[in-house]
């Protein structure tokens, strides 16, 4: 079972006038008291907020809180799920943070308590306690703007944790904390969560809607099927907006499931941790021709390409990788492995791939990247961390970043990492985590950062959903505003470019 924590964090900005001399923050025996000091101003932020926007207040942090409510049965694969949340005011802001199932080796670390009796292990409650008794009253006492010192607070919870891993306070607990910070900031400027982290990133404008990868084949780690290879996704490429790539993705999900029925029985139709189905195949060209016959029958042959993610870390051993781990064993060496690569390259409309090779197998990326002729994306091998950007750009292992912002742990350092990617003309693939919420932060980030390409898992089940739902959302907000925006299409991977 994979379980998701949850952090569930309160921060109150109180709003003074440009004028004021000391803004008003609780001092630390009406914190004690549990007191609240209030601005001048009684009326709640939604009713003034256009008045703060004009005449340039700012927001002062005054209290912090964080609890761990169960929002999610456990059975449902999830025991829930950061969630942090932020007052602006009187106006609430949540940021939720998410877990993976497969992690790479260098990822920020979830801070865990291990208390076998609570959530088996993987309750939050000292990540919690961090929030309240370290990270809120720094923040306080710092004096920091939300409109235009994420940065510094990133700095400020980095500085405080003092590990190259967040280890000490927990990414988890620093990550939800930097994300509600970014929708206060976007709230207290009057402008969109997107608009904001597009000028924190520096992106250009028009903003440009991202291709949705839908993962809906799942094996490796995140079913029970014996297929090694995670992730086998369609990109609907041929789509002229984010509404119709959706669509399309949709219906095709649909027939999916139809070929799957007529061609293993109802039996076969369960669902993996990313809203994938996952019938009893095991082999990658088996998924690759469910997907070949669920588009054809729908006429999108041409307009919807595919990816896949073999997450091979998970049954790279001893030099070699295992694609029969799950079952019957089939030991291949990285050669075979590159082998079989270019042979489903060759044979099947495959746009990306995504860590074909184990995260340490240096030598197979660097090797395969020569003569690789589609988007290479390195997840585990990167871990959204400039230190491994640099080092794979220094050995020629890959062509693009897989950006998951709790690898990292806070926003700015993800920007960081995405822009380094740019510099060196890679592509940036936002991507959701295999233990997901139904936060839907990274919809504005993909747009924000002008990635061009997302991945948010199947269209299926709310966690998943409410990214693809949002990113119609913003898509209809900007056309109704008279807001230029273009569909990244097939220039997916160069969309910053655009």
């Amino acid at each position: 079972m994979t379980f998701s924590d949850k952090v569930h964090t309160l921060f109150t900005y109180l709003f003074h006038p440009k004028q004021s001399t000391q803004p008003v923050v609780p001092s630390n025996q009406d914190q004690k008291n549990g007191e609240r000091a209030e601005s001048s101003n009684k009326e709640p932020y939604s009713q003034r907020k256009s008045e703060i926007y004009n005449n340039d207040q700012f927001g002062a942090l005054s209290e912090v809180a964080a609890s761990e409510p169960v929002e999610q049965p456990p059975d449902e694969q999830r025991a829930r799920i950061p969630s942090l949340e932020q007052r602006l005011s009187k106006s609430t802001f949540r940021a939720i943070v998410p877990s993976g199932a497969s992690t790479g080796t260098n990822e920020a670390v979830e801070l865990r308590d291990k208390y076998t009796s609570v959530y088996g292990g993987r309750s939050v409650q000292t990540a919690i306690s961090n929030i309240e008794t370290v990270i809120g009253p720094s923040l306080v006492e710092s004096r920091l703007r939300v409109d235009t010192d994420q940065k510094k607070i990133d700095q400020v919870m980095k500085d405080l944790d003092g590990t190259k891993t967040k280890g000490k306070l927990g990414a988890n607990a620093i990550l939800g904390v930097s994300m509600a910070c970014a929708r206060a900031g976007a709230a207290h400027l009057d402008v969109p969560l997107y608009e904001f982290l597009r000028r924190e990133s520096g992106a250009k404008k028009p903003f440009v809607m991202p291709v949705p990868f839908f993962n809906v084949l799942n094996g490796g780690a995140h079913s029970g099927n014996e297929m090694a290879f995670q992730e086998t996704m369609i990109a609907p490429v041929g789509a002229s907006s984010i509404t119709e790539a959706i669509q399309m993705g949709s219906e095709v999900y649909q027939e999916l499931k139809k070929v799957i029925v007529k061609q293993f029985g109802l039996s076969a139709i369960g669902i993996g941790d990313e809203g994938g189905f996952a019938p009893p195949i095991s082999r990658p060209n088996e998924a690759l021709d469910l997907l070949v016959q669920a588009v054809s029958n729908l006429g999108y042959t041409g307009r919807i390409k595919f990816a896949i993610d073999p997450a091979s870390s998970e049954f790279f051993q001893a030099g070699k990788y295992d694609i029969g781990f799950k079952g019957n064993s089939n030991v291949k060496s990285p050669k075979e492995l590159m082998d079989l690569y270019r042979s489903l390259l060759e044979n099947y409309p495959i746009i990306l791939l995504e860590d074909p090779f184990a995260e340490n197998d240096w030598d197979s990326w660097t090797e395969f990247n020569k003569m690789c002729p589609v988007e290479l994306v390195g997840d585990d091998l990167l871990v959204t961390n400039t230190e491994y950007v640099q080092m794979a750009r220094d050995k020629k292992a890959c062509n693009s970043m897989l950006l998951k912002i709790n690898q990292i742990g806070t926003i700015s350092e993800a920007i960081e990492a995405a822009n380094l990617a740019y510099s060196f003309d890679w592509g940036v693939f936002v991507s959701h985590r295999s233990g997901e919420t139904t936060d839907d932060f990274i919809a504005d980030l993909v747009i924000g950062l002008r990635t061009g390409h997302i991945k948010s898992g199947a269209p299926c089940r709310g966690e998943r959903v409410a990214k693809y739902n949002r990113l119609m959302d913003i898509e209809a907000d900007l056309l109704a505003h008279g807001e230029e925006c273009l569909y990244a299409g097939s220039q997916f991977s160069m969309a910053n470019k655009l």
